[in-house]
C-alpha cells in the first residue's frame, strides 16, 4: 500500500517524519512485512527546506509520484500553499483514487483550500483553530482531540498528534495489533483520544 506524504518549504519536521517512522516501522515489523511504501511528495523533486533548516529530499514530485493509496498533506508555514493552485488542484485530484486522505496539523488548511472537508468535523494546531473556524466556515472544528476520523478524511491536531493518528490509520489499514506493536517498537505511548 502506497503512503504518500507532501511536503512543502517551511513544512513542521515532526509532521512528515513522525508518520513516515509510523508506516516505515509498521511496514518492517509486520508479520507479512513491507506492509506499506512510504515515500514523501513536493511539488519539485528537489531539496525542500523544511523548518528550522532541515533539507530534505522528496522522492517523488507531484508529477511522477506512483499512485497513492493513502494521502498525508502536513503542516507548517501553509498560506503560500493554500494560495498554490497547482498543489490544491493536485490534492483534489490524488484525493479522488485515494483510500484515505489525511492532514497532520495545519494541513487541514490545504484539505479544506481543496474542498475536501466542506461539511465535515476536522481538527487542526490548537494555536490556528480560531482562524481555521473563520477561513472554513463549512467546517466543523473539533478542539481537544488527536485525530478526527470521518471515514475517508482523517485530521489530527498539531505535530505529534500526527504520530497518533497515523498508529490509528494502521489500525484500520491493517489492525489493532500491528498499531500497538509499532507504538510499542517505537517506545511511544500512543494518545488514542479521538472523535
Amino acid at each position: 500500500m502506497n503512503i504518500g506524504i507532501y511536503i512543502y518549504p517551511e513544512a513542521e519536521v515532526m509532521d512528515f517524519s513522525g508518520p513516515f517512522e509510523v508506516f516505515s516501522t509498521a511496514s518492517r515489523i509486520a508479520d507479512s512485512g513491507n506492509t506499506f511504501n512510504v515515500f514523501l511528495v513536493s511539488e519539485h523533486c528537489q531539496p525542500v527546506p523544511a523548518r528550522g533548516g532541515f533539507s530534505v529530499n522528496p522522492h517523488y514530485s507531484i508529477f511522477n509520484h506512483p499512485p497513492i493509496d493513502v494521502l498525508i498533506v502536513v503542516g507548517g508555514v501553509h498560506t503560500q500553499q493554500v494560495k498554490n493552485q497547482t498543489i490544491i488542484e493536485w490534492v483534489k485530484a490524488v484525493s479522488q483514487n485515494t483510500k484515505i486522505t489525511a492532514s497532520v496539523c495545519t494541513g487541514a488548511f490545504i484539505l479544506a483550500e481543496a474542498g475536501l472537508l466542506a461539511g465535515l468535523s476536522a481538527i487542526t494546531h490548537w494555536e490556528d483553530l480560531a482562524d481555521f473556524k473563520q477561513d472554513y466556515t463549512t467546517v466543523t472544528v473539533v478542539e481537544s482531540v488527536r485525530w478526527v476520523d470521518v471515514g475517508k478524511i482523517v485530521t489530527s491536531a498539531g505535530i505529534s498528534a500526527g504520530i497518533d493518528m497515523s498508529l490509528h490509520l494502521v489500525s484500520r489499514l491493517v489492525n489493532l495489533q500491528l498499531a500497538q506493536k509499532t507504538a510499542r517498537q517505537m517506545d511511544y505511548d500512543w494518545r488514542t483520544t479521538t472523535l
